[in-house]
């Protein structure tokens, strides 16, 4: 006697099938529930008096614009673009740099720090 479910491609066919099935219904739930999602900020339904006139907006004050970073001596222009660069591709904007300046190294941590990467043992 053949079977029919010994073919690899029926089979292929039924646990894709149901997979599929499965990954719907995940996103129907997922859908229901954004659509009920309790801590979503409730929106108050806005009213617009038709007899009152619309008030003028006043201008917004000028920003200044932002400081630029302290840059110590020492540190070329390259080095601060570079720096900056970095960040902006970290998601940090030049605006949020305060200073740029070297770390401040102990020689005894530097000491310790070359010690541990030589390979002497």
């Amino acid at each position: 006697m053949d079977n029919q479910m010994s073919n690899p491609v029926v089979i292929m066919l039924i646990n894709m099938t149901i997979v599929f099935a499965v990954l719907f219904l995940l996103s129907l739930f997922i859908r229901f529930i954004h659509f009920i999602d309790p801590t979503k900020p409730r929106t108050k339904k806005k009213t617009h008096p038709t007899a009152a006139p619309a008030k003028p907006k006043k201008a917004a004050p000028a920003k200044a614009a932002p400081a630029a970073p302290v840059v110590a001596p020492g540190i070329s222009g390259e080095t601060v673009a570079a720096i900056a660069g970095a960040l902006a591709a970290y998601g940090v904007g030049f605006s949020q740099i305060k200073a740029i300046r070297p770390a401040e190294r102990r020689s005894w941590a530097g000491a310790a720090r070359i010690r541990g990467l030589r390979n002497d043992r």
